[in-house]
């Protein structure tokens, strides 16, 4: 695990910059959002090569169990490359800026406003994280 922040305050409309380097061997890293490690409204997932899933996004949820995986092909994301990403939400949907500008979304499937965990697992390094 890089690190994990257990009591923040991440609320609808605000918007969470994630900025970090991505290690020359990683093979995939996540960030988490959510009420705690067990209760996940946004698994956010760039995997470089694991398993058959190679250069992808996926995304998911574990409310209650883990959800259908959402798939996204755009991968701006390189092996040894500087990255950010900006999640925003509201009570139905999470809206995520990926480093070259491309936007994608995710389902909000527990519907709530507000969420105090965060964390980031896998192969990189975080320079920077801010909330506004």
């Amino acid at each position: 695990m890089v690190f994990t922040v257990k009591d923040m305050s991440f609320k609808a409309g605000q918007e969470l910059t994630i900025s970090g380097k991505v290690k020359s061997d990683c093979e995939l890293f996540s960030v988490n959002i959510g009420h705690n490690s067990d209760s996940i409204a946004l698994h956010f997932n760039p995997r470089f090569c694991y398993g058959s899933d190679n250069n992808l996004i996926v995304c998911n949820s574990n409310v209650g169990g883990w959800g259908d995986e959402h798939r996204e092909y755009s991968f701006p994301f390189k092996q040894g490359g500087d990255f950010k990403v900006t999640i925003s939400f509201n009570n139905d949907q999470f809206y995520i800026k990926l480093p070259n500008g491309t936007m994608m979304s995710f389902p909000n499937r527990s519907g709530d406003d507000s969420f105090k965990h965060i964390d980031v697992q896998g192969d990189v390094r975080i320079q920077g994280i801010k909330i506004k």
